[in-house]
C-alpha cells in the first residue's frame, strides 16, 4: 500500500569504471537501461543513482524518458517483456536494470 502514487520511469544511465563494478574487462564504461519506481522522475533518478553507487558502479549521467504513460503518449512501442520489467520495478518499489551495453575504446586508437 502507498505505492498508488508511484509510477515507473525509464532511465538511461551512463556509468564509468570503478574497481569492483562488474563491467567486462576492457570496457571503458556502460549504458544501463533501468526501470525505477518513484513518486516522480526526480525521485526515481535519485534512487537509481544511490543503488548503482551501492553496487560499486560510477554513475556519470542519467537521461529520463518519462513514465510508462508518458512513453505511451509519445507513441513508444512497449513490448510485454518491457512491461513485465516495469511492473516488477513497481511491485518491488525498486530499480530494475533491463539492459547493459558496455562501451569500448575505438580499436583503431588502441594501437594493437
Amino acid at each position: 500500500m502507498g505505492r498508488e502514487n508511484h509510477s515507473v520511469y525509464t532511465l538511461l544511465v551512463e556509468v564509468g569504471r570503478k574497481k569492483g563494478d562488474g563491467l567486462p574487462k576492457g570496457a571503458t564504461g556502460a549504458a544501463l537501461m533501468c526501470y525505477a519506481s518513484g513518486v516522480d522522475e526526480a525521485e526515481a533518478v535519485r534512487e537509481t543513482v544511490a543503488i548503482l553507487k551501492q553496487a560499486d558502479m560510477a554513475p556519470l549521467d542519467v537521461s529520463g524518458y518519462g513514465s510508462l504513460q508518458d512513453r505511451l503518449d509519445e507513441g513508444h512501442d512497449i513490448d510485454d517483456d518491457e512491461r513485465a520489467l516495469m511492473q516488477q520495478a513497481l511491485d518491488e518499489n525498486s530499480v530494475v536494470v533491463a539492459q547493459m551495453t558496455p562501451f569500448y575504446d575505438d580499436p583503431s586508437k588502441r594501437g594493437d
